[in-house]
């Protein structure tokens, strides 16, 4: 065998490998940047979410195949009998979590009996209030013949009904996400067809354990139609519902004035409490100087009240503003260059973008009432325990007169203890032996003497 089975390399060998990896490197940079170059050409669709077609913003598909199902997941026929599904009652099919593997659109086994569905157009006298989806689905699909703007108000939606509802209007999962999980953050995002908004109202009820815990209200903004989401009875619905009936007669509801009304009457809310706020303010102002110190008891408890008030609602009212601003903004912009976009992105006329600032100096002004009140409250809060402070130092000062005065008298009979002491004990004492009161009546006048001039000392300085 040849003892030189592995050559050793060269100067040369290193070279061209040398060489043969630049080339390679080369190419690798021309092919990602002609990708590139490509890709810049078209946008690559989301491969989670598919956007609607153009001028489409409602799925057909998805709202024919509801029709076909009742409240109880039976499937319809033609006679009007119902049968049990058999992917449903198939017992090799396990539930993926929104209803039956092969019928994502069988709605929740337990659905709560109240009617959380209320759709209102422009054309009916009244708004239709149903329990679930499916009942609603013929509603829409009769809407979208004659073309009208319509809202649907959705109470305490469920996991299924949510992505019934995110393939029906083709709202993006993370739309989705943010309704289902209560998204906490006040926000106006634009997607391609709709502007999504979260708002934020408060439990109205002074009873309640949870008053003036923030509750949102989620909107979707269509181009021909209103979609909003909250979990818990609110009145900000049937409010608006009701401000659009007295005004059939010269309004033109559009979406954007339902979103518009929606967020004014959630702004509205707030003026009576901070109404309430400022006469209790002044009146704390007012009062935390004049009152005496047996009428005080519970000042404290209502400026520590009083100000919890005020700090719950600047939580509130602290996002507000930037999300109408936000909105504004949306609306006065100018059409994006994409065709979808620009076909199904939902327009704010110049009218409610009006109002829409009249609603945002609202906010401005509440918020600066707000922090003036706080201003105010904290002066009193300072002004209340310098008051007490001012109040235990006087009470402390009085003690201390009271001790003095006692220390003064205890400075007087302690040496006419002693002088009665010393005569009292069991010893030969001065005038022990004398018959008559001379003794007695000289220690007398020297205890009296000296009380007397104890006290007249005293006097001078002060201290009696």
């Amino acid at each position: 065998m040849s003892s030189n089975r592995y050559s050793p390399l060269t100067q040369n060998d290193f070279e061209d490998s040398f060489d043969q990896d630049s080339e390679d490197y080369l190419a690798e940079i021309n092919t990602s940047q002609n990708h590139y170059e490509s890709s810049n050409e078209t946008i690559q669709p989301d491969v989670w979410y598919s956007s609607p077609p153009i001028d489409k913003t409602i799925n057909d598909e998805v709202l024919n195949s509801l029709l076909s199902l009742s409240d109880d997941g039976l499937v319809k026929r033609k006679n009007g009998m119902t049968k049990r599904s058999p992917n449903k009652s198939s017992p090799n099919k396990k539930n993926n979590g929104y209803g039956s593997c092969n019928n994502k659109y069988l709605i929740d086994p337990i659905i709560t009996p109240t009617y959380r569905y209320a759709y209102f157009s422009s054309v009916l006298p009244s708004a239709i209030r149903t329990k679930s989806l499916i009942e609603l689905a013929p509603t829409i699909i009769d809407n979208l013949d004659c073309k009208q703007c319509f809202w649907i108000d959705i109470q305490d939606p469920t996991p299924t009904e949510m992505k019934q509802l995110q393939d029906i209007f083709y709202i993006h999962p993370l739309t989705t996400e943010d309704i289902t999980t209560e998204e906490p953050r006040e926000k106006c995002e634009a997607f391609n067809h709709y502007y999504f908004i979260c708002f934020k109202t408060f439990d109205a009820d002074p009873y309640s354990p949870t008053y003036l815990q923030p509750i949102g209200i989620y909107i979707l903004l269509f181009k021909d139609f209103v979609l909003t989401f909250h979990f818990g009875s609110l009145p900000h619905s049937a409010n608006v519902r009701r401000r659009m009936l007295h005004l059939r007669d010269t309004l033109v509801v559009k979406p954007d004035w339902i979103c518009y009304g929606l967020l004014d009457d959630i702004t509205d809310t707030f003026a009576p409490l901070i109404r309430g706020i400022e006469f209790e303010v002044d009146s704390i102002d007012e009062l935390v100087l004049i009152l005496k110190e047996s009428e005080q008891s519970d000042m404290l408890r209502r400026i520590g009240y009083c100000r919890k008030k005020m700090m719950s609602l600047l939580r509130l009212l602290v996002a507000k503003s930037d999300v109408v601003k936000t909105l504004i903004k949306r609306g006065e912009e100018q059409t994006a260059k994409n065709d979808i976009i620009k076909k199904n992105r939902p327009t704010i006329d110049k009218d409610v973008i009006i109002y829409l600032g009249d609603i945002q100096d609202h906010l401005v002004a509440m918020l600066q009432s707000l922090h003036h009140y706080e201003k105010i409250s904290s002066r009193s809060h300072s002004n209340y325990l310098a008051q007490i402070s001012i109040e235990m130092t006087q009470t402390n000062n009085e003690i201390n007169d009271v001790l003095s005065k006692l220390t003064a008298l205890g400075s007087v009979l302690i040496p006419m203890n002693l002088v009665t002491g010393l005569w009292g004990m069991n010893v030969q004492v001065p005038g022990q032996f004398q018959e008559d009161l001379t003794w007695f009546f000289s220690i007398m006048a020297c205890i009296f003497t000296f009380c007397i001039l104890s006290a007249l000392l005293m006097k001078s300085y002060k201290i009696l």
